[in-house]
This record gives structure tokens, C-alpha cells and sequence, in this order.
């Protein structure tokens, strides 16, 4: 059993990570970050929880690019293929939930 406090993790660059677990080939990673990220398509759905802070979610679609704010306790859902980079206002800790990753 593992009791995380998010509110309490910090990391030495943005995006740093703790890994909580891989279910079934899923990981569940728990970021701190106060930088953008970069334009990515992920090759499977991710699933993206603020726990913390503040996050302006930029996707690209059909209709061009659209920026939604996400406060603590939304999601944000992509599905495979989904164009989208995440750009924190300040600091924000972020659960993320995606295809486990060979590295």
C-alpha cells in the first residue's frame, strides 16, 4: 500500500516524476512542473488530472487550436492521435495516466 501526497512533491526540472505504478502495461506518474510541454501525439489514450495549480490545455483539431483551463480535480481525456501540449500558470502537479513507456 502507498499513500502519496501530492501536494508535497517537487522535482529538480520541469516535469520530473514519481512513478506510483503499472497496471497491465498502464503507468500512473505523478508530475510537478512550472514549464510547458511540447506538441506530442501519444500512440494510446492518456488520461491527465491537475491535483494542483493550474493548466492551460492547448489542443489541435479540425477547427484549429483551442486552450481550456483546468483547475484542480478536472481531467483532461486524449485519445490516441490527439494532437495537445499542457502548459502550467505557475506551478502544477499532475497525475498522468498513459501507456507505459519503454525506455
Amino acid at each position: 500500500m502507498k499513500v502519496i501526497e501530492s501536494s508535497t512533491l517537487t522535482a529538480d526540472r520541469a516535469w520530473g516524476a514519481l512513478d506510483i505504478c503499472v497496471m497491465n502495461g498502464t503507468s500512473c506518474r505523478l508530475h510537478w512542473t512550472d514549464k510547458p510541454y511540447k506538441w506530442h501525439v501519444n500512440d494510446g489514450e492518456e488520461v491527465f488530472a491537475v491535483m494542483q495549480g493550474e493548466v492551460l490545455m492547448h489542443v489541435l483539431g479540425a477547427d484549429g487550436e483551442r486552450a481550456r483551463t483546468l483547475k484542480a480535480s478536472d481531467i483532461f481525456y486524449a485519445q490516441a492521435g490527439d494532437e495537445h501540449f499542457a502548459e502550467p500558470v505557475g506551478e502544477a502537479r499532475i497525475l498522468v495516466i498513459e501507456k507505459e513507456r519503454c525506455v
